[in-house]
């Protein structure tokens, strides 16, 4: 991005006007399908009372976040698109930033709170309704939402202090602070991600363990489609990393950022209704379609 008078000047997807109208039919598309498949998830958890699980209620939250996740990003460049402008304000750069990074950890937060859950259920499912109580579950959502206020927060506030000349890399003012916070922070943020995946080793140990192939069929039910989720959340993300590590066109490591900015909550409402024979059932007493129709 390139600051001219107080503006950043987005390098966008590509510069043949004749690819606008598909990008901006393609990534309309996108966002209509994520954002009602999410809401669709959220009217189907709060109107099954067989969804008032621990399990439904930080899925609805997930979704609630997608929905959000996607409504940072995509608007933006639609208008974009469709008024062939590049530019975005000082202001409105840092505040799409610090909401995107909101979102963006606030989903690796709940795919580790649900790891959690799915862990309670599987190796102490005695005292499952015990330990996930229904304040317990709300003081986790609550903390992580504390949490993820503060620190982007404070990332912006020290982007402000800094005098762009071009970019970040080739700032004007000393960015050390800078990058000290952003490694202290996502070495701190990153060991929520390890946590989960210590989680789900335990969880896959366990589910080895069980004898019987229906008691295993029935484990794996409940917990398949969280994981193909936190498959495609963290390995997407790892693609985008390394894609962005060996790509050297700019414009090749923002068509994978943004492709991985609306397919992962695009596609995490059909992992759930489709793997999940409960969330399918409410979805269609909702529409009124009847279970079989799904």
């Amino acid at each position: 991005m390139e600051m001219v008078y107080h503006l950043f000047l987005l390098l966008g997807l590509s510069d043949d006007p004749d690819l606008q109208p598909l990008l901006f039919g393609v990534f309309l598309s996108m966002n209509l399908v994520a954002v009602l498949g999410n809401l669709l998830i959220i009217l189907a958890v709060n109107s099954d009372p067989h969804l008032h699980t621990p399990m439904y209620f930080f899925l609805a939250n997930l979704s609630f976040v997608d929905i959000c996740f996607i409504s940072t990003i995509v608007p933006r460049m639609l208008v974009n698109i469709q008024t062939q402008s590049k530019g975005i304000s000082y202001i409105g750069c840092l505040t799409q930033v610090y909401f995107f990074l909101i979102f963006t950890v606030m989903d690796s937060f709940l795919l580790t709170v649900m790891a959690y859950d799915r862990f309670v259920a599987i190796c102490h499912p005695l005292r499952y309704m015990v330990i996930m109580n229904p304040r317990f579950c709300g003081l986790l959502v609550l903390m992580c939402w504390l949490i993820i206020f503060w620190v982007p927060l404070i990332h912006i506030l020290l982007l402000r202090r800094l005098n762009f000349c071009t970019i970040l890399k080739v700032a004007c003012s000393d960015i050390l602070i800078n990058n000290i916070f952003l490694f202290v922070a996502t070495a701190l943020l990153g060991v929520f991600a390890l946590i989960g995946i210590l989680f789900y080793s335990r969880i896959v140990s366990s589910l080895m363990r069980i004898s019987s192939a229906a008691g295993k069929y029935k484990a794996f039910s409940t917990c398949g489609s969280h994981l193909s989720v936190v498959s495609l959340f963290y390995g997407t993300g790892v693609g985008i990393y390394l894609t962005s590590a060996v790509t050297h066109p700019p414009q090749r490591s923002s068509i994978a950022s943004v492709m991985y900015a609306v397919l992962t909550p695009m596609l995490n409402p059909f992992i759930y209704s489709l793997r999940n024979k409960d969330v399918k059932g409410a979805l269609g007493r909702l529409l009124g379609l009847g279970t079989t129709c799904l």
